[in-house]
């Protein structure tokens, strides 16, 4: 059964007016994505004021970094890959940090479309990360929430409603 909308109030959207198939958009707001070393040591992943987010039916937006504004060398190539009717092939990467204190590794932190289709061209080679496998995402001065589940990786702001696609009994919408 499909949820019930949830109303959007001033300046809020709701995901169950963004569209199928999805549409990919520029973001004018600063996105941020920090992890902590093992020493405790905060680290800027990535940071931009020139991502994009992907808005599809009932979804959190995805949002997507250009490639110059991520660190990859703390960005490891996973074997893991999916396929979106939309998007294409996916592929995924690992987060390794090392230091004297020891090694933190996320398995998939991050997914990116070396290749997809024509629709979604410009976020060719982008990355997304997942809110809910590091430390703090930001959307201008809005300390996202995790998306619930672990296959969407939408940003939750206080700019969007939902409810969320992802979340244990959203798997039918």
């Amino acid at each position: 059964m499909r949820p019930q909308r949830i109303e959007p109030g001033p300046g809020q959207e709701s995901v169950w007016d963004f569209p199928r198939p999805p549409r990919v958009e520029p973001v004018d707001r600063l996105l941020r994505v920090e992890v902590i070393r093992p020493d405790g040591t905060p680290v800027v992943l990535a940071s931009t004021e020139r991502g994009h987010r992907v808005l599809e039916t009932s979804q959190a937006p995805a949002y997507y970094f250009p490639p110059d504004d991520v660190d990859g060398s703390l960005l490891r190539p996973s074997a893991s890959a999916t396929h979106c009717e939309w998007k294409g092939v996916a592929r995924y990467l690992d987060l390794v940090l090392e230091d004297a204190e020891g090694v933190r590794r996320v398995h998939d932190v991050a997914w990116t479309y070396p290749t997809p289709t024509e629709r979604f061209r410009e976020i060719a080679g982008h990355v997304a990360f997942y809110a809910s496998r590091v430390d703090v995402c930001r959307v201008g001065e809005h300390v996202v929430t995790p998306n619930d589940g672990d296959f969407y990786g939408g940003w939750i702001t206080p700019d969007v409603v939902g409810p969320f696609k992802g979340g244990p009994g959203s798997r039918g919408w």
